[in-house]
This record gives C-alpha cells, structure tokens and sequence, in this order.
C-alpha cells in the first residue's frame, strides 16, 4: 500500500483526500483530483449540499497519493469515524484548527513591493 503524507507541493499527487471546517466546528470529508480547485470551490460556495449548506470551507486536513482507489477508500474510511476520531486526526497535524489553505490564491508580495493597490 502506499504511503498517504498530509503535507505536500500542488501537484505533487494525484488525488486528494481532505477535510475542510466550518466556523462552527462542522466537518466535511472530500476526495478530489485536484485539490487547490476543489477548496476554492468550498471558498466561494460553488459546491451545492452538505458543506455549503454548513459553511465548510476552511481547509483543516489533507492528505495526497497516486493511486485514486487508496484515496477512495481512505474518504469512505474517514466517513465512517466518530467525530472525535476526525478531531483527532486534524490536531495531530494542525492543533491550532488553522486554515491550511488561507493564503491560497493570493498574489504573494516580495520585500520592498509596496502592499498597496496601484490603479
């Protein structure tokens, strides 16, 4: 079986699993192809049912591999937990319930650009 790693460099993998909160506390589990669409997705509420309904769309955990079946399978296993054994995965590596995906789509300012808007 091969090895599911939560950090990574876009495009790095294939497929995705991932978890994104909402404010609240409400949990939503995904699998994707393509993971920086998919969380803009969640950001910009394009995507109908459970997570927009609930405003989940603060990337809280996500983990990538090459094979979509092992990713597949890792999404429905995920599903299947109790609440608490998602929180549990989500602190063991982002105790702080950070937005992993915060600054994704920002244009990134270098030191000695000025952060102000030209016209």
């Amino acid at each position: 079986m091969p090895v599911v790693l939560s950090i990574a460099v876009k495009d790095e993998y294939r497929y995705w699993v991932y978890i994104v909160a909402s404010k609240t506390g409400t949990l939503y589990t995904g699998m994707t192809g393509d993971l920086y669409t998919r969380i803009m997705q969640h950001k910009a509420g394009e995507i109908e049912g459970f997570s927009k309904t609930y405003g989940c769309n603060r990337l809280v955990h996500y983990a990538g591999c090459n094979e979509a079946i092992v990713m597949i399978n890792r999404e429905k296993q995920i599903k299947s937990w109790r609440r608490k054994k998602k929180i549990d995965l989500i602190e063991k590596t982002n105790p702080r319930w950070e937005d992993l995906a915060q600054n994704w789509g920002r244009t990134m300012k270098l030191k000695g650009e000025s952060i102000e808007e030209i016209p």
